[in-house]
């Protein structure tokens, strides 16, 4: 069931909404319902690993002792020597 919602929004904003909305051929409605429907979406998505990212894990055996914040800085001074 569909309910009329009114907000009070800066106007440049809501010209730029219309505009991108119908760059996007939406109107600014389903654009908007839209985005608050993914913002309260229960799905953690965002969070998984893709499976590219699973397909590279345990590819480099790196020592314990390695310390990659001091190699990417050694990397940066002599790169820009």
């Amino acid at each position: 069931m569909d309910t009329k919602l009114t907000l009070k929004l800066n106007e440049d904003i809501i010209e730029k909404a219309k505009e991108y909305a119908k760059a996007k051929k939406t109107s600014l409605s389903d654009l908007i319902e839209n985005y608050l429907q993914k913002l309260t979406s229960d799905n953690k998505s965002n969070n998984s690993i893709t499976p590219l990212v699973k397909s590279l894990s345990g590819i480099i055996n790196l020592p314990k002792d390695y310390n990659d914040k001091k190699d990417y800085t050694d990397y940066l001074t002599n790169k820009y020597k």
